[in-house]
């Protein structure tokens, strides 16, 4: 079937005016050729778009059950060179973006907030998964970046690019109401009572839990290993479960779960970071649209 949108444009004209001589004014052209092509036209359909008589063209049933088509057809085919240089320039198209269940309670939600009023168009496929994970996803090309905790592992520094968006200290999460820690102000770990700590694995970051027990070392404290757990709100639901403390991004304070205390500490705390990691041979227009906006709107 050799069906082009001129064709459609034509019937569509002749269908509006119900008169092939006002419709071929409208087309700039004259009536011959324009009849001409609404003849190929129904012999590529196979059936007759117009009832012709001396004194009035009228639309056959195939012809009214045509219209509306070729109207869509033809506002679809208009949007094309927009929908192109959209593309062309990142401002449409896909996006797949994972994420450290950290990051949802910092530079997620005001990242997302300003690349889809930015860029509605993208459609963004999003993916909580932890850093190791994200990297092996990275590598063979299933995701186009990655908001995750460094650093690289050294197999992938040869093919990953890596941009900080974030730097915060840790924070005390406790079961609420612990006697020994009365008023809301910073407290030292030293006065913590001796309670199992709730850790990230260091396998699956080991930059948080390395600098988590370096809080405790830099104050003195041993503390025991109870839970390890590789999400943050599995950490925050255990400390209000009673089962423990932990240290977490300052951000992950915003988590807001009963029985749950957070407090800043008065101890030394190593600044955990956040970035964005995507493959460097990744050209995708949307990635570097994506990267733009997130260089202009890094919190650190």
């Amino acid at each position: 079937m050799n069906l082009d949108l001129r064709q459609l444009r034509y019937f569509v004209t002749v269908a509006e005016e119900l008169h092939f001589g006002r419709a071929a004014v409208r087309l700039h052209m004259t009536q011959p050729p324009l009849s001409q092509t609404i003849l190929a036209l129904e012999e590529v359909l196979g059936a007759p778009l117009f009832l012709r008589s001396r004194r009035s063209v009228a639309l056959t049933p195939a012809g009214a059950a045509l219209l509306p088509e070729a109207r869509r057809l033809l506002a679809q085919a208009a949007l094309l060179p927009d929908l192109v240089r959209r593309a062309a320039a990142g401002e449409a198209g896909r996006l797949a973006l994972a994420f450290v269940s950290s990051a949802d309670y910092s530079v997620l939600p005001p990242f997302l907030r300003t690349y889809r009023a930015q860029c509605p168009q993208v459609q963004i496929s999003l993916l909580e998964a932890t850093s190791d994970v994200q990297v092996d996803e990275l590598l063979h090309g299933r995701i186009d970046a990655g908001l995750l905790i460094p650093p690289l592992p050294d197999k992938a520094r040869a093919e990953l690019d890596y941009l900080k968006v974030l730097a915060e200290p840790l924070v005390l999460a406790v079961p609420a109401g612990l006697a020994a820690l009365r008023g809301a102000g910073p407290v030292w770990l030293r006065e913590v009572p001796a309670l199992p700590l709730i850790i990230f694995p260091r396998p699956i970051a080991p930059a948080l839990h390395d600098a988590i027990l370096a809080c405790f070392r830099g104050a003195g404290v041993t503390p025991e290993i109870g839970q390890q757990a590789i999400q943050m709100q599995t950490i925050v639901s255990l400390v209000s479960a009673g089962m423990g403390m932990a240290l977490v991004p300052q951000s992950v304070s915003n988590l807001m779960r009963p029985g749950v205390e957070y407090r800043a500490l008065r101890d030394h705390s190593p600044q955990v970071e956040t970035g964005l990691a995507w493959r460097r041979d990744n050209r995708s227009p949307v990635l570097l649209g994506f990267l733009d906006l997130l260089r202009k709107n890094t919190l650190c």
